[in-house]
């Protein structure tokens, strides 16, 4: 078994990292590839109906993206940016704690003040034993009315943006979560779900095709490069997941009589095969799931996988890999590469069947 990280790298042409998303959801761009066979076909995404059969189960991830990035300033008029790790819910009113990730030019230190704006202000404390710095915030009203006047969309790294740019801001609060988030709690999208409109969505339903939602709060751990160049010394980060009693029992019902049970995204697959692992079956639940995926894990639960085109040398390329085959996956991103499809969070879609 491969377990050198070497043996997941790939050139990519920085040209190809989508920085703004497609104008409509659907009108993406869609490789399929016969996980079997490696054959691959090329299609729009709304093309994926003729994929998909009565009785398929597609698994959602219903999680909403809070803007849990804030800019401020110390009192010395230095700028702080600072993104909320853990969101401890939309109700939350004039204070808590919790860890973040801060960017500041010079240190920052325990007691120190940042304000963000006239009605919320953060207090640094000492720093948590993961490294991560625990800030208290302050304000008045709930958070979820504070973050959604002071806050932005937490994109990931590889998505540049100029600050004062408003209508990019807005394309981002709206194009950076998909139609059906529900469950306000992630700091990055799970971005396959980002191509469904609500056209196709209905369309699908139409078709008989089961949507089934379960909610995972991505975190930033899901950037984070894996540091080891022996794969199995990776540890994975914990993510906060729900999983209800219909959504275990329909998707259960489905595969006992051949229907197939296909994740969009990485997110919902990890949490099916987390309690499958788990406990043998799905059953109703909220708990934490922190499994990583690798080459020779044994899928008891997905038939079918909907995802994006993933960085190299990271868990989720190892997870479309663990599910494909390294070959099939490496050969597939050498062709999007030479299609000019484009890649990550904004990027192109891949279904593997």
């Amino acid at each position: 078994m491969v377990s050198s990280l070497s043996e997941y790298e790939f050139a990519l042409p920085s040209e190809l990292i989508a920085q703004e998303p497609i104008e409509q959801r659907d009108q993406s761009r869609l490789m399929v590839l016969e996980r079997k066979t490696g054959d691959r076909q090329h299609k729009a995404f709304y093309q994926i109906l003729e994929y998909l059969h009565p009785g398929d189960v597609l698994v959602i991830n219903d999680t909403r993206v809070v803007p849990a990035r804030l800019l401020g300033k110390k009192k010395s008029g230095g700028g702080v940016e600072c993104l909320i790790l853990h969101y401890p819910g939309s109700q939350v009113r004039d204070s808590f704690t919790t860890p973040c990730l801060i960017k500041s030019r010079g240190k920052i230190r325990p007691g120190e003040f940042i304000f963000f704006d006239e009605n919320l202000e953060g207090e640094i404390q000492p720093t948590s034993p993961d490294g991560t710095a625990l800030v208290t915030f302050r304000f008045q009203g709930t958070l979820e009315s504070v973050l959604q006047k002071s806050g932005h969309v937490p994109l990931p790294p590889y998505i540049h943006r100029k600050e004062k740019d408003p209508a990019l801001q807005e394309t981002d609060r709206n194009r950076y979560q998909t139609v059906f988030a529900r469950n306000p709690g992630a700091v990055a999208a799970p971005t396959a779900g980002l191509h469904f409109s609500a056209k196709l969505m209905a369309s699908l339903r139409e078709k008989g095709v089961f949507w089934v939602p379960l909610t995972l709060h991505v975190g930033y751990g899901t950037f984070a490069p894996i540091k080891s160049e022996n794969i199995e010394a990776h540890k994975m980060h914990s993510e906060s997941y729900f999983l209800s009693a219909e959504a275990a029992r329909t998707i259960l019902e489905q595969k006992s009589q051949g229907r197939r049970i296909i994740a969009v995204g990485t997110t919902s697959t990890r949490v099916l095969e987390y309690q499958a692992q788990k406990y043998g079956t799905l059953k109703a639940e909220e708990g934490h799931c922190d499994l990583f995926i690798k080459p020779g894990f044994s899928f008891r639960i997905i038939d079918g996988l909907i995802t994006n085109f993933h960085l190299p040398r990271t868990t989720l390329l190892l997870l479309v890999s663990a599910f494909a085959g390294r070959d099939n996956i490496l050969k597939a991103y050498q062709e999007a590469v030479k299609r000019n499809y484009r890649f990550y969070s904004y990027g192109d879609a891949m279904m593997i069947i």
